[in-house]
C-alpha cells in the first residue's frame, strides 16, 4: 500500500517537472527603474505616473532614426507579449503629434530593424472619423514606415479603439511565425490582425517604442516566448 502511495506521488511530481519544462519561458520586466533598458534615440527615467511606478521615456532632440528602448535579456519571436503603455504630446508639440507609443519585437540589437505595434492616443477620441481609424498601427522597420503601408494598402495595416492621452492602456500581441494580432484594454477580440508580417520570423529583442514629440511611460512588460523545437 505505501509503495503504491510512493509511486502515485512520483507519477504526479515527475508530471508536474515535464509540464514545468515543456512550458513557455516567461520574462517579467517592471520597469520601476531605468536598469538593463538600452536607449537608442531616447532618454529613460524612473518615474510614476497616474499612482504606478514606471519608466518615462521622451525622445533625444534631432535624433533622426527610430526611437527605441531595448529590454536588455528580452529574446521574443513568437508568443505573446503583454505591456501597460501612457503616451501624449509633449507640451509646445505640433499639431501633428498624436502621442505614438508602442511596444516593438523581433528587434535588432541596435534598433535598425523590428516589428511594432503602437497606438495614437489622441485619436481614438477625436471628431474626425478618418483620424479614429487611425488610432491603432502596424509597422515594420526598415522598409514599411505608417505612410508606406497607409498607401500600399489602405486600412489594413491601421485600426480604431478607443483611448485617452496619458492614461494607462494595456497591449496585448500575440505572435506567430507570420501572423500577428494586437489586443488593447483586456479585450476578448483583437483590435487589429496582421497576417503577413513583413519580417521572416526571427528571434529579437523587445523594445519600447515611441513618436515623434511624444512623452511615454511603461510598466510591467511580461514575455511569454513559445518554446521553439530544439
Amino acid at each position: 500500500m505505501m509503495f503504491c502511495v510512493y509511486g502515485l506521488l512520483f507519477a504526479i511530481l515527475a508530471g508536474a517537472a515535464l509540464e514545468l519544462a515543456s512550458s513557455p519561458p516567461t520574462k517579467s520586466f517592471e520597469l520601476t527603474a531605468a536598469d538593463h533598458i538600452h536607449p537608442i534615440g531616447v532618454r529613460v527615467t524612473a518615474d510614476r505616473h497616474l499612482g504606478k511606478r514606471c519608466v518615462r521615456i521622451v525622445g533625444v532632440q534631432d535624433f533622426r532614426s527610430d526611437q527605441v528602448a531595448i529590454l536588455e535579456g528580452s529574446e521574443f519571436e513568437s508568443g505573446v507579449i503583454e505591456a501597460d503603455v501612457a503616451g501624449r504630446p509633449l507640451p509646445g508639440a505640433s499639431p501633428g503629434a498624436r502621442g505614438f507609443v508602442g511596444i516593438a519585437f523581433r528587434a535588432a540589437q541596435d534598433g535598425s530593424s523590428f516589428e511594432c505595434f503602437y497606438i495614437r492616443p489622441t485619436n481614438g477620441r477625436s471628431e474626425d472619423q478618418v483620424r479614429r481609424n487611425h488610432s491603432v498601427q502596424y509597422i515594420s522597420v526598415p522598409g514599411f514606415t505608417f505612410d508606406i503601408l497607409r498607401k500600399e494598402a489602405p486600412e489594413k495595416y491601421e485600426s480604431y479603439v478607443d483611448l485617452v492621452p496619458g492614461e494607462w492602456t494595456q497591449l496585448r500581441i500575440e505572435v506567430e511565425g507570420t501572423k500577428a494580432r494586437l489586443f488593447v484594454h483586456r479585450a476578448s477580440q483583437p483590435t487589429l490582425v496582421v497576417n503577413d508580417l513583413k519580417v521572416k520570423p526571427r528571434a529579437g529583442a523587445v523594445a519600447l517604442w515611441i513618436g515623434d514629440e511624444t512623452e511615454a511611460w511603461f510598466r510591467r512588460v511580461v514575455v511569454r516566448e513559445t518554446r521553439r523545437p530544439d
